[in-house]
């Protein structure tokens, strides 16, 4: 590789950094406005603490738990002392390429989300501190162990040996569809179980700001275009492939749950469009370098309509998903991995070929084991997470708290200020009638649930 190749993809991921950036937010607005007025701060809380969180681990022992060389050349941890604290990364490298320290920058992020996503499940109930120590926990014996399986390849000269999946198995995963989704899907569903229903359930809150929702849904595009395009690790044909596939799929998974929104219920909500917008992405993140644009809009409408349907899965199983994360990441995780099987075009830059290409079942088993190593492992050890720290500190608020609303009784903040300043007498009365109506009906949802 040359200078001016090696500078031209530098910049490029600096620019993919900085997209990805912006998604810590974009899930904060995205989970904030779909949770009632009491809990929104405590929603983007959770997930600007679980960025903190993982960012200082991945400083200290995560890139080298994910990207080191194989302890015992297994493919299951990367040397977690390898590059401890991160002091090495300062080196530019020997020859034009990537600075590592960038790479490691571009691989926090996708740590720091990964383990943001979960949040969405464990609304309006789950104690700050114990989210946070989960967060830290969580990261280190699963999404580490994960990311390395799925996102660390070996050298070349064979001199470093990276993880199971993406070399010994040999699956398609372009941007983490095991790694993230199926990973933060399935730890969603073990930390409800755990975690036990909210007192409305299966009635929920309603959103308290659906355009603060669609507004998080637009940034987590931008940011998706990064996340995607920039696992190319390259400015070039590839990174250009996967976003278009990429914005392919997005439009056709809104079109797809608005269709099965409008044919069940009778009309297309803005939630569902936000909701097709993400399960769309999710889908298309494993696949987007495996598949041919028209197989990107089959992927995104796939994901659009199923996880549509998914969504309600919830109420007939009983688990309190609070915002869908089961029904969409990890519905959409599986769903996208698999169907690389299907659907893998040699033509695009994975070059293999699915089932439908002509490349017989080959590819699909991988996929499959791949979906299943990652399910059995990260669920049992979430579970184990979970439960042990519901046995020495507990994980769920009090029901004072959960009544009053945890940005209050948590944080001691209100998303929005509601006082004498700058309102007439009436008007303030008028609000404070507001909030005291939606305290009203919670009570009365949480009465008519327990009957």
């Amino acid at each position: 590789m040359n200078e001016a190749v090696a500078a031209a993809d530098t910049a490029w991921i600096l620019a993919a950094f900085t997209a990805v950036s912006l998604m810590v937010p974009g899930l904060a607005m995205f989970y904030g406005g779909m949770v009632s007025v009491r809990n929104t701060l405590n929603m983007a809380m959770m997930t600007f603490g679980a960025f903190a969180v993982v960012g200082v681990l991945w400083i200290v022992f995560g890139y080298s738990a994910v990207l080191g060389n194989s302890l015992g050349g297994l493919g299951l941890l990367g040397d977690p002392l390898e590059f401890f604290g991160s002091s090495s990364l300062l080196e530019a490298p020997a020859e034009p390429g990537l600075p590592p320290a960038l790479v490691s920058g571009f691989q926090l992020l996708f740590a720091a989300i990964t383990v943001a996503l979960i949040s969405g499940a464990l609304a309006d109930r789950m104690k700050f501190g114990a989210w946070m120590l989960f967060a830290g926990l969580w990261a280190t014996f699963v999404y580490f162990p994960v990311a390395h399986w799925v996102f660390a390849f070996d050298s070349a000269d064979g001199s470093v040996i990276g993880g199971w999946i993406a070399n010994t198995l040999g699956a398609i995963d372009f941007a983490g569809g095991t790694a993230v989704h199926i990973n933060a899907g399935i730890a969603a569903l073990a930390v409800v179980l755990v975690l036990g229903t909210r007192k409305t359930f299966p009635v929920s809150p309603r959103p308290h700001s659906l355009p603060l929702t669609m507004l998080g849904a637009g940034i987590l595009l931008f940011g998706w275009f990064g996340f995607n395009g920039g696992s190319a690790l390259s400015a070039g044909n590839s990174a250009s492939v996967v976003i278009l596939n990429t914005v392919a799929a997005a439009c056709a998974g809104i079109c797809a749950w608005l269709a099965v929104e409008k044919l069940r219920e009778g009309r297309a909500t803005s939630l569902g469009a936000a909701s097709g917008l993400i399960a769309a992405l999710v889908a298309i993140t494993p696949a987007c370098g495996a598949v041919s644009p028209l197989g990107a809009l089959a992927v995104g409408a796939a994901a659009g309509a199923v996880c549509c349907f998914a969504v309600s899965w919830k109420y007939r199983l009983g688990y309190d998903d609070a915002l869908d994360v089961v029904g969409v990441h990890l519905v959409g995780g599986i769903l996208g991995t698999v169907l690389i099987g299907f659907l893998a075009d040699p033509a695009a830059p994975n070059g293999a070929a699915g089932l439908l290409y002509g490349g017989g079942f080959d590819v699909l088993w991988r996929q499959c084991v791949a979906v299943a190593a990652v399910l059995a492992y990260c669920f049992v050890v979430t579970l184990v997470i979970a439960a042990a720290l519901k046995k020495f500190m507990g994980i769920r608020a009090d029901q004072d708290s959960e009544y009053d609303g945890l940005d209050v009784s948590v944080h001691g903040e209100t998303a929005y200020v509601l006082d004498a300043v700058g309102l007439t007498g009436a008007s303030k009365h008028g609000a404070d009638a507001v909030l005291g109506a939606e305290a009203i009906t919670a009570e009365a949802v949480g009465d008519a649930a327990k009957a």
